[in-house]
């Protein structure tokens, strides 16, 4: 047992490869590759940088010396500086070119942007991989009736396929979202104190083509296309809001989603998966609780709320910069992330694990089906002389005494017989079977499921096919 706290993001809910993004390790080693990147580019401009410092640079790219850095910072209270400082440790021929001209957001602003992007890929990734076995699960169960609900209460049938699809199309407008984002992803660049990039202007001797290009060559150093053409030291804290609102989209569609699965669950139709030596409960031993549904409902709302930190931040930011924004978003931005990473990893868990109890799922559509046909009853009566005014008067009767019935426990839907022992009806049991087929019910779900997936969900499949297949292990 530690004697310090640890986040349960790291102990229990995000992955392995989204807890390295946002480590220490990754955040240094890419103020190197920009540190790299800035000294490559001002060399390229002509500036008196040398090959040689360049290559020893890149030669303590990864091997960063942390307690060098930790003793500095403890003297000196600036982590920028510190790392400055033990590089230059590290790269003697290199020290008095390292940083040249930048300053402290240069490598804090832009990594910050290349974790979140990079993070945002990983997002995407596993969005894709759920999408994927939704789309095998609706494709399989497109054409299975099952009562629908509004309000919670009996509605007209739907196919579990289709009802399926509703979460899809969800998912889908958070893949487009992040599509958005990462092709219109800019990173600060290097823009001096108060962004006019007054001492890159001063180190190229007032060549003004000069400072635009250094922007645009560290940009494609690093693998990005643009950057912000405008900015304050940092680079607008309003990003940091909309790509949480993006995470937020994202949580509020996996919330839905499993908000529907507790709910089937409740019913019986469909659980999530529970494994052989699963407990669900410390008291009663037979339950099976949805735990993995009800874990993405509580990291979403957590998810949801934090997207309102980046908010507040950016509304109160003082002109060119202020420092109430550093402790706030290295917090709720991470988190963030890690969040939803656990939250993506339950979905696909639980979507690829789905149980569909169909036996369940005909009874309480049979228990309700009688209700929903009269109107086919009716006129099918109708149509073999009944007055329909007679008949729905009758219909009203039986309805009513049938829900009567079944509310009180006095035995199950008796509709149907009352129905067919009514002279008025003139009609057989037989008859009135064929009336209730299911399938009959449900208009054109199984088309649209079908229609769906091939027109809108196989192209963004498609599109990204290298996501596909995200493997995902839950710690807890």
């Amino acid at each position: 047992m530690s004697d310090k706290y640890e986040s349960p993001f790291s102990s229990r809910y995000a992955g392995d490869e989204m807890q390295y993004l946002f480590s220490a390790d990754n955040k240094f080693k890419t103020w190197r590759k920009l540190w790299i990147a800035l000294a490559e580019t001002e060399r390229e401009l002509g500036l008196p940088i040398t090959q040689e410092q360049i290559a020893e640079l890149k030669a303590h790219a990864e091997d960063i010396n942390y307690e060098v850095a930790a003793a500095r910072e403890k003297e000196v209270r600036h982590d920028v500086m510190a790392h400055v400082y033990a590089y230059g440790q590290q790269c003697p021929t290199a020290r008095g070119i390292i940083h040249l001209g930048a300053t402290s957001c240069y490598v804090g602003d832009n990594t910050d942007l290349i974790i979140m992007y990079d993070a945002l890929r990983l997002v995407l990734s596993k969005l894709v991989s759920a999408v994927s076995l939704l789309s095998e699960f609706a494709h399989r169960y497109k054409g299975m009736p099952t009562l629908g609900f509004t309000h919670f209460q009996p509605a007209q049938p739907t196919t579990v396929g289709k009802r399926a699809t509703l979460w899809i199309q969800e998912f889908l407008m958070d893949i487009e979202e992040i599509e958005y984002r990462l092709d219109n992803a800019k990173l600060l660049g290097s823009k001096g104190t108060t962004g006019t990039q007054a001492s890159f202007l001063e180190l190229f001797e007032g060549d003004h083509e000069k400072c635009r290009l250094l922007d645009r060559k560290i940009a494609e150093k690093m693998g990005y296309a643009d950057c912000f053409a405008v900015s304050g030291q940092t680079y607008p804290r309003k990003l940091d809001w909309v790509i949480l609102s993006t995470l937020s989209g994202i949580a509020q569609s996996a919330a839905k989603f499993s908000n529907d699965i507790r709910l089937l669950q409740h019913l019986k139709e469909i659980e999530e998966p529970f494994e052989k030596s699963q407990i669900g409960s410390s008291a009663m031993a037979y339950k099976r609780n949805p735990m993995r549904s009800e874990r993405i409902a509580a990291l979403s709302r957590y998810v949801i709320a934090d997207s309102l930190n980046p908010a507040m931040t950016a509304s109160v930011q003082w002109f060119e910069r202020t420092l109430d924004d550093s402790a706030n978003k290295r917090i709720s931005v991470a988190e963030a992330f890690l969040a939803v990473d656990g939250i993506l990893s339950l979905v696909i868990n639980v979507v690829d694990g789905l149980v569909v109890n169909t036996a369940v799922i005909d009874r309480n559509l049979r228990m309700e089906l009688p209700f929903m046909a009269t109107e086919n009853i009716m006129m099918d009566c109708v149509k073999r002389g009944g007055d329909r005014q007679e008949l729905h008067e009758r219909i009203r009767l039986h309805s009513m005494e049938a829900a009567r019935r079944i509310k009180q426990g006095d035995g199950e839907n008796d509709l149907l017989e009352r129905i067919a022992a009514d002279p008025a009806f003139g009609i057989t049991p037989e008859q009135l079977e064929n009336i209730l087929e299911p399938s009959r019910y449900v208009g054109r779900a199984p088309e649209q499921t079908t229609e769906f997936l091939t027109e809108r969900v196989a192209p963004v499949l498609e599109r990204h096919k290298e996501m596909i297949g995200a493997k995902v292990e839950l710690s807890v």
